[in-house]
């Protein structure tokens, strides 16, 4: 174990860092700033997510699919209403996954740039995953 490790920040891979950013600012109020030169947003707890652009930037496939590109993370945003915060989400540019796993615990969105994420509902836990 590293002695006083914490997470430093989210560096997220995508095609448009200033869309992206803005989808995540309007998703999560989280403050919009420019850390290391790059677009980000912050928590008021710290967390924060910056947004790099890629060249030849191409979306993970969901579900996965052999000889696509593979997801490497997903974000697992816990929320007090699931269909609002799908609602909210689907306004600002993302897509309900064409696949859904979670029944009623999850639903699953993809962002903008094709980042996968998991709007689950507070105190609601999958017992496959407990």
């Amino acid at each position: 174990m590293i002695k006083d490790i914490r997470l430093g920040n989210v560096m997220v891979d995508c095609d448009d860092e200033e869309k992206l950013c803005e989808f995540y600012h309007q998703l999560l109020g989280w403050e919009k700033c420019v850390l290391f030169d790059l677009p980000a947003v912050r928590s008021k707890e710290g967390i924060v997510f910056l947004f790099i652009l890629q060249d030849n930037y191409i979306p993970p496939a969901w579900p996965e699919q052999s000889g696509k590109q593979q997801k490497q993370i997903h974000f697992d945003f816990q929320v007090p209403n699931v269909s609002a915060a799908v609602q909210i989400a689907e306004t600002l540019g993302a897509v309900k996954a064409k696949s859904q796993f979670g029944g009623e615990y999850f639903t699953t969105m993809i962002d903008p740039a094709g980042h996968r994420s998991e709007e689950r509902r507070v105190g609601k836990e999958c017992p496959r995953c407990v």
